[in-house]
């Protein structure tokens, strides 16, 4: 197989939460354009109506799915929506997330604490579950969790929303020692800061200088440079690369 045809998902079937904005709605785009088919799920009927328009747009198949990822019971039947109109799924992007902007342990409320460990963590781990069992029976898929900076670096302002990026570090590992045999591979992106609307507020602030400053790449990030790492990561091109996180951060991390 020549190099670029790795590239090519055509043929194959995506879900991407949290798709209807921001570094989700990217790579979702970024997917279509490769050729898959996409499905979105998003709690933003319009939004996700928006995004819907751009992915058909791109002349392939597309779903957008109105879906809150901390209903546990609605995951499995979103899913099987999905195989059902598009057929079997073979690339899940666990994108979907919420920061609570505590100030710190000392102030959090544990029902906030809980809301972002369920978003941010236990969700990708029902989802990845049946995501997993459907990818077994179908020879194989791939498994593309979203980190953060924050699963290097602490943070006394938002703790749950690290605690859980640091947790999706370690699951992606498990998942992947796990799931290997099955021809299931698992990794992670570690965006750097990118501009979104959930880190709108820090764009607006003395930090950004700071995290200007850091980044070796003198600028914030674009949410459309996350796609071509989330691209090869559902390629056959990455069929030997599993449990592994890929910071895309201008260098931020290795400062």
């Amino acid at each position: 197989m020549k190099t670029m045809e790795m590239f090519d998902l055509r043929g194959r079937v995506a879900i991407v939460t949290g798709g209807n904005g921001g570094i989700g709605r990217a790579i979702a785009l970024g997917l279509a354009e490769a050729g898959a088919a996409v499905a979105i799920f998003g709690r933003n009927e319009a939004k996700n109506a928006a995004v819907l328009e751009e992915l058909r747009s791109v002349g392939t198949p597309a779903m957008a799915l109105q879906v809150d990822v901390t209903d546990r019971e609605g995951l499995e039947p979103a899913f099987r929506a999905v195989e059902e109109r598009l057929g079997p799924v073979g690339i899940l992007v666990n994108n979907a997330g919420i920061a609570n902007l505590s100030g710190g342990v000392l102030e959090e409320d544990p029902a906030d604490w809980d809301h972002v460990i369920e978003t941010q963590l236990n969700a990708v781990f029902l989802l990845s579950r049946t995501a997993a069992r459907s990818m077994k029976e179908h020879g194989g898929g791939k498994i593309i969790n979203l980190a953060s900076m924050y699963s290097y670096f602490g943070s006394g302002l938002v703790p749950s929303y690290a605690a859980a990026k640091g947790a999706i570090v370690q699951l992606t590992k498990s998942m992947a020692i796990e799931l290997a045999p099955h021809n299931i591979q698992v990794n992670a992106i570690a965006p750097g800061w990118v501009r979104t609307d959930m880190t709108a507020a820090v764009q607006e602030t003395p930090m950004s200088e700071e995290i200007v400053s850091r980044t070796p790449a003198g600028r914030w990030g674009e949410a459309e440079e996350m796609a071509g790492t989330a691209v090869f990561l559902a390629s056959k091109a990455a069929g030997f690369v599993t449990g592994v996180t890929v910071p895309v951060d201008g260098g931020y991390s290795v400062r």
